[in-house]
């Protein structure tokens, strides 16, 4: 039982601290990067000086009453 317990609880660790993640952003659409992959775009920067890199189907659109 405490055998299945330590392991439980280290499969939970190491799901948390899972390298190559990437922070997200932008609402939780976007995330940090270095560079952008096809036609995401950049909106803001994210607090570790990566970029946000942001989806098509998620990034504002243009305001047609701006003057």
């Amino acid at each position: 039982m405490k055998l299945l317990l330590l392991t439980l609880a280290t499969l939970l660790l190491l799901s948390q601290l899972s390298p190559g993640g990437t922070k997200k952003c932008w609402n939780l659409h976007g995330k940090c990067r270095q560079k952008c992959f096809g036609k995401e775009r950049v909106y803001v920067y994210c607090t570790n000086n990566k970029m946000c890199c942001v989806k098509p189907k998620y990034q504002p659109k243009e305001n047609p009453w701006k003057f």
